[in-house]
């Protein structure tokens, strides 16, 4: 027979997706402390615009982390909070073009990617395990990830 977990599903495949989650807040946490800088350091032509941006797309990243890391607990584990296990396991790494308007949307966009596909997996993987909570979060999050790549790049395009 299964194990089940309080909220009943499958204990192995809630572990799995924990462990999924784990490394999906490691990463949204680094894009975070980049968003972070991007706002506290743009200037320029576009500082006023990116400025607002960039504050709006942090502030959206920390609802995100808060979100991942309660669903990881309601799966019944614990989350990280360690900020150097999050530089280890990180796909996406700490910034150094803060201050550069073009720079820091391109990595915008490329962050995005990296979450875009790991939550594609976390989606795959919460279909596998009936977990419909976890499979509504990610799809929420990648509706919204979708046209903010697109937003980006067409910002770009200017």
């Amino acid at each position: 027979m299964k194990s089940l977990n309080s909220i009943g599903l499958d204990t192995e495949k809630s572990k799995k997706l924990t462990d999924l989650l784990g490394d999906l807040l490691s990463n949204y946490s680094i894009f975070y402390q980049n968003a972070r800088g991007y706002h506290w350091n743009i200037h320029g032509d576009d500082f006023f615009v990116l400025h607002q941006k960039f504050e709006e797309l942090y502030n959206n990243l920390l609802v995100k982390i808060d979100e991942i890391a309660e669903r990881i607990l309601t799966l019944g584990n614990k989350p990280s909070h360690q900020f150097s296990k999050y530089l280890m396991d990180s796909n996406i790494k700490e910034s150094s073009q803060v201050s550069n308007g073009q720079k820091s949307i391109e990595e915008i966009i490329k962050s995005l990617d990296t979450l875009l596909v790991k939550q594609r997996l976390i989606l795959k993987t919460s279909e596998d395990a009936d977990d419909s909570g976890t499979n509504a979060l990610m799809s929420d999050y990648i509706r919204e990830q979708e046209k903010l790549v697109w937003m980006y790049s067409a910002y770009l395009k200017v």
